[in-house]
């Protein structure tokens, strides 16, 4: 079942369904995430360096990079994820308990997870998906209590500690990417004059509308690979009034239509 649920100062959990095999091209990463494939493979790519997982595995990723993900299909005709993020401070207060600990450059796969490991991901995405049954404090326990596992598999993480500015707009941008964002209406969010964002934004190799359209597509397809929502919906949030000029931007950003995503040929 599909699913993308964010509880405020805890964390996102989403299970990723795709019933194609696709591959998908620079997806950005901002935040420290912990992937649990259950069924399919997965291989992620971050320059010269490779990680590929099969059912069972788990992948750890740090924040603040990209990665070109490959996402294949069991023998049953199936891809399916679990994924987890942190809320930023539950790991900062965790790192600063264990400050001897070498934070995660780029990405570990876990494999052999026991049963134990597996039990504690699912309580803590009970206690993302169920805020009203389960108290705030026992939730960033959960939460934790999957940092600790990740402590004894010598895997530490740590928030980014060098945001870029294509970040931070893609961070500005989520709150609402339906917003019909301009360039003076960040710059003046940001404190900052649109020429001082556009020469920063500049120095990352990056223009304004290139992060803007990045982030809705990337969105979308958090949408359509984790929810049941209508293409038509999924373009609507993500700031797209026609469906057919959403899907052509979505299929000139990933190379293919956003119906491929849940194994639909048409366009």
């Amino acid at each position: 079942m599909r699913s993308l649920i964010s509880r405020p100062e805890i964390g996102t959990t989403a299970n990723v369904v795709q019933h194609s095999t696709l591959r998908i091209s620079q997806l950005a990463l901002d935040s420290p995430a912990l992937i649990l494939l259950r069924h399919g493979k997965k291989t992620l790519q971050s320059g010269q360096r490779r990680w590929s997982l099969e059912g069972g595995d788990a992948v750890v990723l740090a924040g603040g990079q990209s990665f070109d993900v490959f996402n294949q299909l069991s023998a049953h005709g199936l891809f399916e994820a679990r994924w987890l993020l942190w809320d930023k401070a539950l790991i900062e207060g965790f790192a600063q308990d264990r400050r001897e600990a070498r934070p995660l450059r780029q990405a570990a796969v876990l494999r052999d997870l026991g049963p134990e490991f597996q039990d504690s991901v699912e309580r803590a995405v009970a206690a993302i998906s169920n805020a009203p049954q389960v108290p705030a404090e026992i939730a960033r326990h959960r939460m934790a209590e999957i940092l600790v596992w990740l402590s004894l598999h010598n895997v530490a993480l740590a928030a980014p500690q060098s945001v870029t500015m294509a970040a931070r707009l893609r961070s500005l941008f989520a709150g609402s990417l339906s917003e019909p964002w301009t360039m003076s209406s960040v710059a003046a969010r940001l404190a900052m004059s649109e020429a001082t964002l556009r020469r920063r934004l500049s120095a990352e190799g990056v223009t304004f509308g290139a992060v803007l359209t990045d982030a809705r597509m990337s969105f979308a397809m958090t949408l359509l690979q984790s929810t049941d929502h209508a293409v038509t919906r999924i373009a609507s949030n993500v700031g797209y009034e026609s469906a057919s000029r959403f899907s052509v931007r979505f299929r000139a950003r990933f190379g293919f239509a956003p119906t491929a995503v849940r194994g639909h040929c048409r366009t």
